[in-house]
C-alpha cells in the first residue's frame, strides 16, 4: 500500500463521495489494491481496536465484479480455476486461485453463484491481466464476461466482532455461514450481503446501488460501526493470516506453497495447471510454505530474510504492528523453507542494527 497519490489509480465511490461531501475533514487517500480509498480516518491504535472488539465499517469500493454468460459458463469457468463452481450452491461463493499451463499462481478470485448466474470479483490491481489471462481461453466456447458498471454500484465492508449486531440493527439478514449470501430489499434498496472468510472475525460485505451509498454509510455508524481505513485493515489482515496475491502470493509461487488449501479442490476435475497441482499431491510436498509469524523485536521490513543457525531460510512478505490495549504485537507472513518448520525453533531476522525473533504460528492468535 502506497500514500503517494501520484498514480493512476482512481478514487472508489466512497472516497470520492467522502472528499465530496466534506472535503475539509474528509480522511488522507492511499493506493489500495489498485484504488485510492480511505487510509485513516482516527489514530491507528483507535482503529485497530474497533476492529479486534467492535464493528468497522469499510471502503471495498477496489472490488471489480464481472458477470460470466453463455451457455458453456459453468464448464469453462471450471477449467480456469483451482476451487468448486459447478457444485457451488445456490447462494454460496468460493475463493479460488487461477493458474497457468506450470501450475504457477496468475492471479486470485472470488466466484459467487446467484442461481445460473456466476459472478466473479477481481481487486482492481488484477483486474486487466487476469481479464486478459481468462478471455486468452475462451475459443470455441459460448461464454462471455461482461464487467459490471463500477459507477452503477459499489461494495462496503463491515468487520469485527460485533458485526452481526449491527446488521441485526439495520434490520438486515446475517449470512450465518462463511462464503454465502443473502439479497434483501432496504429502503428501497436492493442489496446482497455476503459473509467472506475471515480467522479473527466475521467479515461481510454489502454490494449497493450507488445511489444508496450515502444512506448505506450513515446507517452503518448510526446501528455503531466506526469507520475505518485502509491502514488498519492492512494490520489486521496480517494479524489473521490471510496472505493477498502481489504481496504474499506472487506469480512464481505454487499452489501448495500458499498453504492455501481452501482455495482448492483435489476431485473437482480438470482445470489449467491441475496435473502440476495434483503431481505435488500425489508424490511429494513443495519446499517452502507461507506461514504466519509473531516478532519478538523491532518491525520487520518487507523482504526481510529469516535465519536458522546462520542460514537464510526464507523471506518476510508482510508484516503488521498492532497497537493493543495492553501490548503491542507484531505479526508477519513469510515463505520458510520446510526444513525450518520441522525444527520449529525461533527464528531470527534483522532490521538495521536491531535484531529479533519470529515463531512460527499453527494458527491465528487470540488478540
Amino acid at each position: 500500500m502506497t500514500e503517494n497519490l501520484a498514480v493512476t489509480a482512481l478514487p472508489t465511490p466512497l472516497a470520492a463521495q467522502l472528499l465530496a461531501t466534506s472535503a475539509a475533514n474528509a480522511p488522507r487517500l492511499a493506493e489500495f489494491r489498485g484504488a485510492l480509498t480511505p487510509y485513516e480516518f482516527d489514530a491507528p491504535a483507535g482503529e485497530i481496536a474497533v476492529l479486534v472488539k467492535g464493528a468497522a465499517a469499510h471502503d471495498l469500493g477496489w472490488m471489480r465484479r464481472v458477470n460470466v454468460r453463455g451457455e458453456d459458463r459453468f464448464r469453462w469457468l471450471s477449467g480456469m480455476v483451482t476451487n468448486i463452481v459447478n457444485d457451488l450452491p445456490n447462494d454460496g461463493g468460493a475463493w479460488n486461485l487461477v493458474l497457468n499451463a506450470q501450475g504457477r499462481i496468475q492471479g486470485d478470485i472470488t466466484v459467487w453463484r446467484e442461481g445460473d448466474a456466476l459472478d466473479l470479483v477481481i481487486a482492481a490491481d488484477q483486474y486487466e491481466k487476469l481479464m486478459a489471462h481468462l478471455d486468452h481461453f475462451i475459443i470455441m466456447d459460448d461464454v462471455e464476461l461482461v464487467a459490471l458498471d463500477a459507477t452503477a454500484e459499489t461494495t462496503v465492508g463491515l468487520t469485527g466482532p460485533q458485526a452481526r449486531e449491527v446488521l441485526v440493527r439495520m434490520g438486515l439478514p446475517v449470512p450465518a455461514e462463511m462464503m454465502t449470501w443473502q439479497c434483501v430489499e432496504w429502503n428501497g434498496l436492493n442489496l446482497r450481503i455476503y459473509h467472506a472468510y475471515g480467522t479473527l472475525a466475521d467479515h461481510f460485505e454489502i454490494r449497493t446501488p450507488l445511489a444508496g451509498l450515502t444512506l448505506l454509510w450513515r446507517a452503518l455508524s448510526t446501528a455503531g460501526a466506526t469507520p475505518v481505513g485502509a491502514s488498519a485493515l492492512e494490520a489486521f489482515r496480517v494479524a489473521e493470516g490471510i496472505p493477498v496475491y502481489g504481496a504474499d502470493i506472487a506469480e512464481r509461487d505454487l499452489p501448495q506453497e500458499t498453504s492455501q488449501t481452501r482455495a482448492l479442490h483435489f476431485a473437482k476435475g480438470c482445470y489449467l495447471g491441475q496435473e502440476i497441482v495434483e503431481r505435488i499431491r500425489s508424490r511429494g510436498n513443495v519446499h517452502r510454505h507461507l506461514r504466519q509469524l509473531e516478532l519478538d523485536g523491532p518491525l520487520a521490513d518487507g523482504g526481510a530474510e529469516l535465519f536458522l543457525e546462520g542460514a537464510s531460510v526464507g523471506a518476510i512478505t508482510s508484516v503488521a504492528e498492532l497497537p493493543l490495549e495492553k501490548v503491542t504485537r507484531r505479526f508477519a507472513l513469510a515463505m520458510v523453507r520446510s526444513e525450518a518448520e520441522v525444527k520449529n525453533q525461533p527464528l531470527t531476522y534483522g532490521t538495521g542494527p536491531a535484531a529479533g525473533t519470529a515463531k512460527i504460528l499453527d494458527k491465528p492468535p487470540a488478540l
